[in-house]
């Protein structure tokens, strides 16, 4: 993805770069003859400082060169530490300069961690930190890019950076806000203010622009009252278009109607907890074609269409130019994408949990994966969910098991790390199988292996005499299954009222299913701000929602741990250490 910049500051450290940041002559006056091939291949001779020295020039040679790429892996690979003071400061803003043009957020990370300790005058310092804060927006590190971000703003009253705050703002949860206001100054303050009136005016948008009105009255002089981010200009414009019936589309019969019912309770129990204003409208989709089925929810006065739930009536969907009213789907259809207009698709997907998955591990610094999941059709499609993303991101796949569910996991896991030996695995699978592959594994000599895993194989009940043989395994699950990872506790997870409603009576079995029925409700009364304001999301009892390019929901878990048999929290540094301080 490419990483937006700033007009005047991607001027300034263009020629910062250019002027060669004060180095000693003897490294940009001979460039121009310098061979970057002699250089590297003599940097194979060299004593370590002086072999960095002969990288970074011949990175800068082959950047001017226009050998962005080859340039590129040079400088990643530069041991910045072996640099003194006006070489690191070359470096950095080559590497972040090269990062930001080849679309390579990390290499920005890289080049920016330690700003504070280089040789480079405030303005080159403000200039990188804004990249560093629009990289890590890229890298999904909210958080970090709000503090990065709200620095540079503190310093500079540049209110062009609004929109880039706000979206990171709105991507953090309610405890890192709480933590980010908690250590900011008075202009981080308000931003947070400003995003808890956004966070708490619960889609209502007639309500949050009463409120926001307040707050700029409030707060004139504070860039965001100055010039409101573009998605707040949006939202002005859907004034007076807030959705107040929806029509819900749910078979009433046959193999779906169990999920069916609990999605609906799921929904109902949110429409109560927002105080009923909403009218929601249930069609028996098992009864009825589509057409007939639209036509009723229009007769009854309908604004949006939750449903179907069937995967072959969604694929029908999404095969159409434009559906009749906006309509989240909650299933995914059978093409590769989505092409009717007005079409939203949502789910509780395994395969995204596989691509994250492999996102993660990626991201751990793992490179060689084995797969264990069943023999069967689900196996198949979260497996090649799981392999697609991997291979992509370069990774190698050692072994991909389909095992027999029914059978024992020891012979199937022998042979998912058998030679060569993965540094990780992907595992999918229910509670009963998965508790017998860790044991396995100390078995054959594999107990420090990294097992990554989807929600499937956490039954959602805290059960640590059998989830003991679960220990170190990581997987991802709905913030609402794994409160104390994903948001530091139940009491501040989303939509917590009907959280108590649904968790004490429900089957433990059907409470994702629950939670899922919560998120269609507050997605369904958004559709109209989903439709108008790209990036728009939604932080969910699913997880953080946001609309893919082509309508389908992306849903971003949360990480859990089994400690003791207990899903906890997984402490991850970042990229600026525990306390991610840019």
């Amino acid at each position: 993805m490419r990483i937006p910049t700033r007009g005047l500051l991607a001027t300034a450290l263009s020629a910062i770069l250019l002027a060669g940041c004060a180095v000693p002559p003897g490294i940009v006056d001979r460039a121009d003859e310098d061979d970057p091939a002699r250089l590297l291949e003599q940097a194979g001779q060299q004593q370590p400082a002086q072999a960095a020295r002969s990288r970074l020039e011949a990175a800068d040679i082959l950047a001017r060169q226009g050998e962005r790429t080859q340039a590129l892996e040079i400088a990643v690979n530069i041991d910045d530490s072996l640099l003194e003071g006006p070489q690191r400061a070359r470096w950095a803003l080559l590497l972040a300069d090269l990062g930001e043009a080849l679309g390579e957020p990390q290499a920005v990370i890289q080049a920016t961690r330690n700003l504070d300790a280089m040789n480079l005058e405030p303005g080159q310092v403000r200039a990188l930190r804004e990249r560093m804060g629009l990289a890590l927006l890229a890298e999904d590190e909210p958080a970090a890019a709000a503090r990065a971000l709200l620095r540079v703003q503190a310093e500079s009253d540049d209110v062009a950076l609004n929109d880039s705050i706000w979206e990171a703002l709105v991507r953090m949860d309610r405890q890192a806000l709480s933590a980010l206001e908690q250590e900011g100054d008075a202009l981080t303050r308000d931003w947070v203010a400003l995003a808890d009136l956004y966070r708490s005016s619960g889609g209502d948008i007639e309500r949050f622009l009463d409120r926001l009105d307040e707050w700029r009255s409030r707060n004139a002089r504070h860039p965001a009252a100055r010039q409101l981010p573009a998605a707040l200009i949006a939202l002005g414009d859907l004034r007076g278009m807030e959705v107040r019936h929806i029509a819900v589309l749910l078979p009433e019969s046959g193999p779906l109607a169990q999920p069916a019912s609990a999605i609906a309770e799921g929904m109902r129990t949110q429409q109560r907890s927002t105080g009923g204003g909403i009218q929601l409208s249930f069609l028996d989709a098992s009864r009825g074609d589509l057409e007939s089925l639209y036509r009723e929810a229009e007769n009854r006065g309908a604004q949006v269409v939750v449903g179907p739930l069937d995967k072959d009536q969604v694929s029908r969907l999404e095969a159409l130019d434009r559906v009749a009213l906006p309509t989240l789907a909650l299933n995914y259809g059978n093409a590769e994408r989505n092409r009717a207009v007005g079409l939203f698709q949502y789910g509780l997907s395994a395969e995204d949990e596989a691509s994250q998955a492999a996102a993660r591990a990626w991201r751990d610094g793992h490179r060689r994966v084995a797969l264990l999941v069943p023999d069967n059709d689900w196996g198949r499609r979260v497996g090649e969910a799981f392999w697609d993303e991997w291979r992509a991101r370069g990774g190698e796949v050692t072994n991909a098991v389909r095992y027999n569910p029914g059978a024992p996991a020891t012979e199937s896991t022998r042979r998912a790390i058998s030679n060569p030996r993965p540094d990780a695995l992907f595992l999918l699978a229910l509670p009963e199988y998965a508790r017998q592959v860790p044991p396995t594994l100390d078995y054959y000599g594999a107990s420090r292996l990294p097992v990554y895993a989807t929600s499937q194989l956490f039954e959602g009940r805290i059960n640590p005499r059998l989830d003991n043989d679960l220990n170190d395994v990581q997987f991802l699950d709905i913030p609402w299954q794994i409160p104390e990872a994903a948001v530091g506790g139940v009491e501040v997870l989303p939509f917590l009222e009907s959280y108590h409603a649904l968790r004490e009576g429900s089957d433990p079995r059907l409470f994702r299913l629950n939670a899922m029925g919560v998120d269609a409700f507050e997605l369904a009364r958004r559709l109209p701000q989903l439709q108008a304001i790209s990036g728009s999301e939604l932080q969910g009892a699913t997880g953080t929602l946001r609309p893919g390019s082509d309508g389908r929901i992306e849903r971003q878990l949360p990480w859990a741990r089994f400690v003791n048999g207990v899903p906890q929290p997984i402490l991850i540094p970042g990229v600026f250490g525990d306390q991610r301080t840019p």
